[in-house]
């Protein structure tokens, strides 16, 4: 007797790019690729997280290649970052041009599997979200394992934060933060709230990794099919937490406790990427504790965005009007 399958049997098949999405996207999607239709990022695996060497080599390759990439950049004609010590966090502060309130803030929490993203890649990030939302960015270049895990970077963040608090209002901060720094920002909030502290005026998680557990449904569904994320970032996960239970609301946000208050809320992600039933299962957390929401799914978009088409540009004016409406801003100049 053949045991029945508990799932969809799903035979090897191609999953074309799709033409529902503009040229540029789909030109980003085919870079992503080699001539077999498998996804370059595939073929990097990361190595266990108990091997601490092999990931210091890593994020040492990682970080060279992201500073020759920052100085190859065009001049952006926005003034140098600052660079702020506060208690043990590095912080990046970035004033734009055009500055739409002086009383309002934006904290930028980079991305890059907790591991990946911080130096010149940050600093970098501080400039841009400057930029594209008008207002101050103090980006935080947290620390990371292997030397500073878990809860190193959300010890940097609180720290950012209760300097902020000290300076600003709260209801005039946002948090942003992407993919790792999605899951940092959402953790932030609910550590800040059960220290007491007040809430910050709004919050924006694009792809958040909300679930270091990896349990929700795109994990499977979205393997290999996100050119960007094409599998599990597990050993990550496990090297963060250093030995902390993954279920921990502080390490898996989607698993906290949101009605006890949360800000108003937007949540990002794309029908390819790897983390999308993070986004949808955060999304309806949130709702069911009568936290003010908005779910924003980009067609075929896998994680981390489409570098630079039209729909990356469609997503910026969402969150700056999200931010904008949040933070009372909505006759500023953008």
């Amino acid at each position: 007797m053949t045991d029945k399958i508990d799932g969809v049997l799903r035979p090897g098949h191609v999953i074309p790019f799709p033409c529902s999405i503009s040229d540029e996207a789909q030109a980003a999607l085919r870079r992503q690729v080699d001539e077999h239709g498998v996804p370059h990022n595939a073929r990097f695996a990361m190595p266990s997280h108990t091997d601490g060497e092999a990931w210091k080599q890593i994020q040492a390759t990682s970080a060279a290649w992201y500073a020759a990439a920052m100085k190859s950049r065009p001049a952006s004609g926005e003034s140098e970052p600052q660079t702020l010590h506060i208690e043990q966090a590095t912080v990046h502060i970035a004033t734009p041009g055009a500055l739409s309130s002086e009383h309002h803030v934006l904290v930028d929490l980079h991305g890059g599997a907790f591991t990946f993203g911080g130096g010149e890649a940050c600093k970098a990030s501080a400039s841009t979200q400057a930029g594209q939302y008008g207002l101050r960015c103090y980006s935080v270049d947290y620390r990371m394992p292997p030397e500073h895990p878990y809860p190193a970077a959300l010890d940097d963040c609180l720290a950012t934060y209760r300097y902020l608090l000290e300076r600003y209002a709260p209801e005039n901060i946002v948090i942003a933060g992407r993919s790792a720094g999605g899951n940092l920002a959402a953790a932030m909030v609910l550590r800040a709230r059960d220290e007491g502290l007040p809430l910050p005026g709004a919050l924006v998680l694009l792809s958040p990794e909300a679930d270091l557990t990896e349990s929700g449904d795109s994990f499977q569904v979205n393997q290999l099919v996100d050119v960007v994320l094409p599998g599990s970032l597990r050993e990550n996960n496990l090297l963060y937490a250093a030995g902390t239970e993954l279920t921990h609301p502080y390490l898996s946000p989607l698993f906290g406790d949101f009605t006890r208050g949360f800000p108003a809320t937007l949540i990002q992600s794309g029908t390819r990427d790897l983390f999308l039933s993070n986004a949808v299962r955060l999304h309806r957390v949130l709702r069911k504790a009568n936290v003010e929401a908005e779910l924003h799914v980009f067609e075929a978009m896998p994680h981390g965005g489409f570098m630079g088409a039209p729909e990356d540009k469609e997503l910026v004016e969402e969150v700056a009007k999200f931010i904008r409406r949040q933070l009372r801003l909505e006759n500023s100049k953008q």
